[in-house]
């Protein structure tokens, strides 16, 4: 399910949505009651140094100041997820991001007749929110093209029957959709044919016409790694779907593994694009910091897990997120399941701080920028579904 989609669900009335939403209203400060904040006991700082650096660069946190327990609900004590800050709020400029994304999503076709939930979703906010080392808008526009192109595979293609989601016909059409992002090459005789399908289908549409806006600020060696990333999307968009199809809860460990293909990795990619420098490919490709980065794009879509929680299920009854998947498999009461994926949530966290920590010893200036834009992302991210007005309950 997309990130679109989750947001416009129904708002829950269960108890559970309570009890998620008290787990996740409070951002007083990143560690929970008794957690550390980092390794070995000390706050993590990745902080690039250098021209143009500044935005990117994360404060190192002040000491923890006294804190109300966490809050009781029907299911006993909730812990609060690990998560930095934001580092930067400027509605202004996601506002502006987010009139532009709309314009483009009708132009090209997608979300027809959605605009209205489109632009309520407010996906111009949770950019300049999660690339704070660019005031540039059309930047941001670039990225946020780029993420709307992929969702709306999602939801056209894999959840929503409405807009022509067909099971049987998702293998196939995520193959043409990868063609869309990295071009075939046919023999001149079958050439117009793809290009006709290209040019028919609003999914297709967008999906060429992201990339080649981002192809605007990004090197060929960093367009090759979005498209890495957006082929192995699609990977995880088939095996939920593989799921639904056969009315399967998948176990944790298959759940976790298909979320780090299915998950922000593609918008974490184009960090560095956004923020005008470049990260070397073999840099990028290396086991510590590819470690680092998987981590923190699974607790990102992580963060989205539990929010959603707090919403209606789909209409089938089935949907995939990381506390139904652990109740079903340890058989425990979903407030029980939240809190064991609020743990989960932060060892990954603490895993990313690790990790990039290590690397930025001896890793180039363009890594440590990179990484800290990595944590800006969590931060921003994890602000924008605390703030939005579709993942809070009424009063």
């Amino acid at each position: 399910m997309s990130l679109l989609s989750r947001v416009s669900a129904p708002l829950a009335t269960h108890d559970l949505a309570a009890t998620v939403t008290i787990l996740l209203s409070n951002l007083d400060r990143a560690a929970a009651p008794g957690r550390s904040p980092g390794p070995a006991g000390r706050p993590t700082v990745i902080a690039p140094t250098g021209l143009g650096t500044s935005a990117a660069r994360i404060a190192a946190p002040t000491a923890p100041t006294a804190l109300a327990p966490p809050r009781p609900t029907g299911g006993g004590q909730v812990p609060e997820l690990y998560c930095p800050p934001a580092v930067r709020d400027d509605p202004a400029l996601g506002e502006h991001v987010n009139l532009q994304l709309v314009d483009w999503a009708e132009r090209v076709g997608v979300y027809s007749g959605q605009l209205d939930r489109l632009r309520a979703a407010n996906f111009g906010r949770l950019l300049m929110l999660t690339h704070p080392d660019t005031d540039d808008p059309d930047r941001l526009l670039a990225a946020g093209k780029c993420a709307l192109a992929e969702w709306a595979v999602d939801d056209h293609y894999c959840d929503d029957e409405s807009a022509g989601a067909d099971p049987e016909r998702l293998g196939p059409r995520l193959a043409i959709a990868t063609a869309a992002v990295d071009p075939a090459h046919l023999p001149s005789r079958y050439a117009p044919e793809l290009e006709r399908a290209l040019r028919s289908d609003p999914v297709l549409v967008a999906l060429r016409s992201s990339l080649d806006h981002a192809a605007r600020y990004a090197s060929w060696a960093q367009v090759a790694r979005l498209r890495h990333e957006i082929a192995a999307l699609f990977v995880g968009f088939g095996a939920e779907a593989g799921w639904r199809t056969a009315a399967r809860m998948p176990p944790v460990w298959e759940y976790l593994t298909t979320r780090q293909a299915n998950s922000f990795l593609p918008c974490l990619a184009l960090i560095d694009a956004v923020g005008g420098y470049e990260l070397a490919s073999a840099t990028y490709a290396c086991p510590r910091v590819r470690r680092a980065v998987a981590m923190a794009a699974i607790a990102a879509t992580l963060v989205n897990d539990l929010y959603s929680l707090a919403k209606e299920q789909d209409a089938a009854g089935l949907d995939f997120n990381l506390p139904t998947v652990i109740a079903a498999e340890e058989r425990c009461s979903l407030p029980a399941a939240v809190e064991r994926s609020v743990e989960i949530h932060d060892e990954l966290v603490h895993g990313f701080e690790e990790a990039a920590a290590a690397a930025s010893l001896t890793g180039s200036p363009a890594l440590r920028r990179f990484l800290a834009g990595v944590w800006a992302w969590l931060g921003g991210n994890r602000e924008w579904h605390r703030s939005t007005d579709r993942y809070l309950q009424p009063a």
